[in-house]
């Protein structure tokens, strides 16, 4: 396995019973690569699959199907019991800072979780530790024995970023984590994560439907649509050039800070409602929506393709 390939998955499936005989493909044959040190954008419309294919990776769900490699480590099968080997290399930032802090534990106690369970640190360097991920983030020492609900959602979050460091990951999965956060805030929280991997060498998996804000961190990016990847290139390629006809529906409604330009832009209206995850089209998954579509569409899935140097694009009428 090539050494600057960090994460690798191949045809990874995510599926979830309901009901009698019927199957939910969030994730339905997901293939990506992620180079160390690297930020990859995953964009889509809510309900694509973004969150559901982070928590595989990271094995909050088992996958269905397909294989996860993680550092060259097939890390696709269950983990025994107690086995906290990943915990030291995978980390995750949850979208909400409300809920995905205990408000029952002090956020000093909320930072040394993982030291705790493990039995690390004690005493006086444990609350020096402590001390040193709550500057790194931008807060301070009072703040260890303080409450969550005494924070605002950027500090909460900010709280969020140092327990995901604490156990010196090099790999992090960021899962929406400014969509619950205020406008004013949430270019800080990017910035401070920028800051991050530069200082500590951490490649992202950065989730979100904020297409500008992907954008701005983002190294490479891949298009997701009921739990398919439909575009994959690089950042300046995938914006100046999108070649899918979701990819463009979806970048036109990025917003242009130029009055002028923006009232007279076009933007690309697609028709019709995601179909449904549990009867999933046979062929593109897009196919219900796309003007361009034909009959092959509706019959056979286009596969992911490399249509030019690095950018990948699953649609069957793109050269």
């Amino acid at each position: 396995m090539n050494q600057d390939i960090i994460l690798e998955i191949q045809d990874v499936k995510k599926h979830f019973p309901v009901g009698r005989n019927k199957i939910v493909k969030a994730v339905d044959g997901v293939s990506l690569k992620i180079k160390r040190g690297e930020t990859l954008g995953l964009v889509g419309e809510s309900g694509c699959g973004k969150s559901t294919l982070g928590r595989t990776i990271i094995k909050i769900y088992e996958p269905t199907g397909g294989r996860i490699l993680f550092e060259g480590e097939n890390i696709s099968s269950p983990r025994k019991r107690g086995d906290r080997s990943l915990v030291d290399k995978m980390q995750m930032i949850f979208q909400d800072p409300f809920a995905s802090l205990n408000p029952r534990m002090t956020v000093g106690d909320i930072i040394a979780e993982g030291w705790d369970i493990q039995r690390r640190y004690k005493g006086r360097e444990r609350k020096e530790r402590i001390v040193g991920f709550l500057e790194l983030v931008g807060l301070n020492e009072e703040h260890a024995n303080r409450f969550p609900h005494e924070f605002s959602g950027g500090q909460r979050q900010r709280i969020g970023i140092a327990r995901a460091l604490t156990m010196n990951p090099s790999f992090i999965i960021c899962d929406e984590p400014i969509s619950a956060l205020d406008v004013s805030i949430q270019a800080q929280i990017v910035n401070l994560l920028m800051d991050l991997q530069k200082r500590m060498n951490l490649t992202y998996m950065f989730i979100s439907h904020d297409l500008s804000m992907v954008r701005h961190i983002s190294d490479n990016i891949a298009v997701m649509y009921l739990g398919k990847i439909m575009e994959y290139a690089g950042n300046l390629d995938i914006y100046s050039n999108p070649l899918h006809p979701y990819t463009k529906a979806l970048f036109s409604a990025i917003p242009v800070p130029n009055p002028r330009i923006e009232r007279k832009r076009q933007r690309i209206m697609l028709e019709g409602d995601v179909p449904s995850p549990i009867n999933t089209p046979t062929g593109c998954k897009f196919f219900s929506r796309c003007s361009s579509a034909k009959e092959i569409c509706e019959l056979e899935p286009p596969k992911l393709t490399e249509c030019e140097p690095g950018h990948y694009v699953a649609c069957h009428f793109v050269d």
